[in-house]
């Protein structure tokens, strides 16, 4: 028998709240999920790897439409005729934030080393 999660549960392992958890089964992005005997979703472990999938896609800077068309790609009945290209143009986007990101860390860290070399105007006072 496979093991179901309740709401609470599946809060805790996934960070997201019970409102978060609607609003993307609203918009599809997430779901439907299984109903128990008093209607309260219930949530397989196939459910939770999933809300993971589309947690990182999420923090990797897709917006609500692009969600729900990710999770249209992968199960979905109107799966789009070019995923791969969709997936293609989401990872170019995310290498393009991490080189400006590394960028910025770079100047940072030159930044850091200036200040610990010759103090800053708090330690002159």
């Amino acid at each position: 028998m496979t093991r179901t999660f309740t709401m609470g549960e599946t809060t805790a392992a996934t960070g997201l709240t019970a409102d978060t958890l609607r609003y993307y089964e609203d918009e599809s992005i997430i779901g439907p999920f299984a109903r128990d005997h008093r209607n309260h979703r219930v949530f397989s472990d196939k459910d939770i790897a999933w809300i993971h999938v589309v947690t990182c896609m999420k923090d990797a800077g897709l917006g609500i439409d692009e969600l729900r068309t990710f999770a249209d790609l992968l199960h979905g009945t109107h799966a789009a005729p070019d995923p791969v290209g969709f997936l293609r143009e989401r990872r170019a986007a995310l290498e393009e934030r991490r080189q400006v990101l590394a960028r910025a860390i770079a100047v940072m860290d030159e930044k850091i080393a200036h200040f610990a070399r010759t103090g800053t105007e708090e330690d002159e006072r």
